[in-house]
């Protein structure tokens, strides 16, 4: 089975039921699912910035986010000195960095709706 890298951007579609989400089902399949662990973190603020804006939906988001351990995405330890250099060079955050560089290190495709990131996993690599 392949393994995709998935980003906070396209989980949290397909979590809080964006109109992305069966787009991203859909991109995600049956692959096995990694990514960096600060993933969990960066849903759990999607959650909270949700629920302040919708305080009436709260429940259903926090169901939502509990949805997250059925994935069953793998956490994987990245580089961060590594993660660092990649920043620098492509212009992403160090968190933006860490998908990337998790992608590029598994050989696996990055799923992602952040059109930044997504530029960056096509851009030629600095020789």
């Amino acid at each position: 089975m392949r393994v995709k890298v998935v980003d906070a951007s396209a989980l949290a579609a397909l979590l809080f039921g964006e109109p992305e989400a069966e787009a991203i089902a859909e991109l995600l399949g049956d692959a096995r699912l990694a990514a960096p662990a600060l993933l969990n973190f960066e849903l759990a603020n999607v959650c909270v910035i949700k629920s302040r804006r919708h305080p009436d939906q709260k429940t259903g988001l926090m169901a939502a986010f509990k949805r997250l351990d059925r994935l069953a995405v793998q956490d994987v330890a990245v580089d961060h000195a590594a993660v660092v250099e990649l920043a620098a060079e492509t212009g992403l955050t160090a968190y933006d960095a860490c998908y990337l560089w998790l992608a590029r290190t598994l050989g696996a495709e990055l799923v992602t709706l952040d059109q930044q990131l997504a530029k960056a996993v096509v851009a030629p690599r600095p020789a």
